[in-house]
């Protein structure tokens, strides 16, 4: 393999700028032996509240859980539909069916890859429990849209912010626009933990309370079961780096934001623009690039092209999940959603991380440059 000159991601880079801060909080952690929620996930969860805009957060395992205890506190149950999209992570649709539901796909826009509002109200049955728009890449979905169809039928809307923490649509943020909001502090995320971590945020109270229930194996009390739940709570040691880096989040956020300006003006300035296409912003939407994402024809060849030049890229998603041997059952077949389709064709993410260079930019664009030159 050739040397890694642009990595897709630089953990590293990050960690050195706050690593005392960050052993100081893990070793506090330590010295205190307390693991297991407690005051420092309180502390976070309130903390997160107020950054997002809600009245209420409940720390927990993973993004996937956030997404599973969203619905789980909604009561879906078998039989139950939930409308989503097929271009997005396998935990958008898994969760659904890991309770027994039945995940109902709706196509995306052309544009900014999110759900496509047009789609949903002909997707509504008497069976519908929830709606999961998913904001992908760091860009809120059409929410207005979105929360004006499932208030109209008096259906709750479940914000997947898993990759959208610090995003904004109209000044509101990403996990304060629907019923409830989920998100994912997986390492790789914007605001990424030492492992697993998740977090739901809402305003609804009764909800919140029942979701630390739910959290904790549906205990209220040690011992008191009062509904079946699960085992998912975001742990000390997480919650102390969480806490750190939150800190730092809108600095990174504007760094990836101006990386992306650069990318831009640099694609432009190459003349790559006819055989690449950029990312599309809504002008209501903030967008905070946890990934930044191209579109263009031959994908795979210019994938494995820059692998062999040392720089780092991913394709995020190269198969639909109605097109997932897992999903054959639904009986969706190829063309049903041809948005879709043809993104998981098309779409490659560049690196975009803060610490990214100038140079390393440059040399990016370079290279992408040099292989359509070549074909």
């Amino acid at each position: 393999m050739p040397a890694m000159k642009v990595p897709l991601l630089d953990l590293r880079a990050q960690f050195s700028s706050i690593r005392e801060e960050i052993l100081s909080a893990i070793e506090e952690v330590c010295d205190e032996q307390g693991f297991v929620l407690g005051t420092r996930v309180a502390d976070f969860e309130e903390t997160m509240a107020k950054f997002v805009g809600t009245g209420r957060a409940v720390g927990v395992a993973s993004g996937s859980d956030a997404l599973l205890l969203s619905l789980m506190v909604l009561g879906v149950e078998p039989g139950d539909e939930v409308i989503t999209v097929p271009f997005t992570f396998f935990s958008t649709a898994g969760v659904i069916s890991r309770l027994g539901a039945k995940p109902v796909f709706v196509d995306i826009c052309d544009d900014t890859l999110n759900m496509d509002p047009a789609w949903i109200a002909d997707h509504i049955t008497p069976k519908t429990k929830a709606i999961i728009p998913v904001h992908l890449f760091g860009q809120c979905a059409d929410m207005e849209q979105i929360s004006a169809i499932a208030v109209h039928h008096g259906i709750p809307v479940i914000e997947d912010a898993c990759q959208a923490i610090g995003a904004a649509r109209r000044t509101v943020r990403a996990g304060a626009l629907g019923t409830l909001g989920c998100f994912s502090f997986f390492p790789s995320k914007n605001l990424g933990a030492f492992g697993d971590g998740g977090l739901i945020t809402t305003n609804a109270v009764d909800l919140a309370d029942r979701l630390m229930e739910l959290r904790v194996h549906g205990s209220r009390y040690e011992y008191h079961h009062y509904a079946i739940g699960i085992n998912s709570r975001l742990d000390a040691l997480q919650a102390a780096v969480l806490r750190v880096k939150l800190k730092y989040l809108d600095r990174w956020t504007e760094r990836r934001r101006h990386n992306a300006a650069r990318y831009e003006k640099l694609f432009h300035e190459a003349g790559l623009l006819d055989r690449i296409k950029l990312p599309v912003v809504d002008p209501a939407n903030y967008h905070v690039y946890n990934q930044f994402t191209i579109r263009v024809q031959d994908r795979d060849r210019l994938h494995a092209y820059l692998a062999a030049q040392g720089i780092g890229t991913r394709i995020y998603y190269p198969i639909p999940l109605h097109l997932q041997e897992c999903y054959r059952a639904l009986g969706y077949r190829e063309g049903q959603f041809p948005v879709s389709e043809q993104a998981a064709r098309e779409v490659l993410s560049l690196p975009i991380y803060p610490e990214l260079s100038v140079d390393q930019q440059h040399l990016v664009v370079e290279t992408i440059k040099t292989f359509y030159c070549a074909t």
